[in-house]
């Protein structure tokens, strides 16, 4: 049975050897809260003992068509800490500590090495939050995905106490919009910046563009920042936080605002990556379209009293994160970006 099953195109063999390289990634993601044993039908994990009154944070995401650039390039340990990184920040929303992480990868024929290296990116950026990589799914789907393509996605299990979550309530009219610098396109506009880059300019991961000062496929693949070292000491000063994903700033920044509240953002407070002005030149798209599809250089907004920017600037510089104030909360709804 297994030879007909390898026909039709799963491997078990290939599984098992997997299974093999996966455990000592997984391995060293375990942290004091880890229960249980490795390869077990469920993941077992105590909450932190210090957070008075817990209240879980999940969330599952994953990271698009950058996935197709990862297997154009041939390095796919990256997705794998891009997809970590950006579960942590849609969490770090809320104020929430990383404490659990699942990965889901599913893959047309399973290869060994790529599969072990998107689980070592997972379990790095697990590694690199004090995270339990509580288990996971790798499915071998050859009647649903291309030879040689695969998905991945992850789901983040986060903690805080009740009375330190963030739900954006406490943003009033007069505070400041304090802006942290992306490491590039992050895990979002993929399917556009592709489009442009490989099919209107004709170009391949290798090659070199002065105006990126790299080749494409570093440009492209410039892992997803995570924000948890530049916001944990600090949260309890911050009124809001947005992750700047899909939608980009204005589709963002407005899911933490209240009733009430606007934020006028200015652009031009802050450098935006040339990536971006060659994405946009190349491909001929329209200002307000970047803003919708791209975060534009900047991968998350702090809401804060103004008194209160000086040391989530600190802390952001003491973690090598760039800052800039870009803008404000004044009265009425919505989001305005202003040229």
């Amino acid at each position: 049975m297994t030879d007909r099953y390898r026909q039709a195109g799963v491997d078990l063999d290939a599984a098992e050897a997997a299974k093999q390289r996966i455990v000592e990634s997984v391995q060293s993601t375990r942290t004091d809260l880890s229960r249980g044993l490795l390869g077990a039908f469920g993941g077992m994990l105590r909450l932190p003992p210090d957070i008075a009154d817990p209240v879980l944070v999940m969330s599952t995401d994953g990271v698009g068509t950058k996935v197709l650039v990862a297997i154009d390039a041939g390095v796919h340990d990256t997705v794998g800490e891009d997809l970590v990184n950006h579960c942590v920040n849609d969490i770090l929303v809320h104020g929430a500590r990383p404490i659990a992480f699942l990965d889901y990868i599913a893959i047309a024929a399973l290869d060994v090495q790529t599969v072990a290296g998107l689980v070592e990116g997972v379990a790095r950026g697990c590694r690199n939050h004090a995270m339990t990589l509580v288990g996971g799914e790798t499915a071998q789907l050859p009647d649903l995905y291309h030879p040689g393509h695969y998905d991945l996605a992850g789901t983040i299990v986060g903690v805080v106490g009740e009375a330190r979550a963030l739900h954006g309530d406490r943003v009033v009219p007069g505070d400041v919009l304090v802006g942290y610098a992306a490491s590039g396109l992050h895990t979002n506009g993929y399917t556009l910046a592709r489009k442009i880059v490989f099919d209107d300019l004709g170009l391949d991961v290798g090659a070199s563009v002065d105006a990126l000062g790299s080749t494409v496929g570093e440009a492209l693949l410039a892992v997803h920042r995570s924000y948890w070292t530049a916001l944990q000491s600090v949260l309890d000063r911050v009124h809001a936080l947005a992750h700047i994903t899909g939608g980009g700033i204005p589709g963002n920044l407005s899911r933490s605002l209240p009733a009430g509240c606007a934020a006028h953002v200015r652009f031009g407070a802050w450098p935006v990556p040339p990536v971006f002005g060659w994405l946009r030149d190349a491909g001929g798209v329209g200002p307000e379209e970047m803003d919708r599809v791209f975060n534009m250089g900047v991968g998350m907004i702090a809401v804060a009293a103004a008194d209160e920017v000086p040391a989530l600037q600190q802390a952001a510089a003491d973690a090598g994160v760039e800052t800039w104030e870009i803008g404000a909360i004044v009265r009425g709804d919505g989001v305005k970006v202003i040229r």
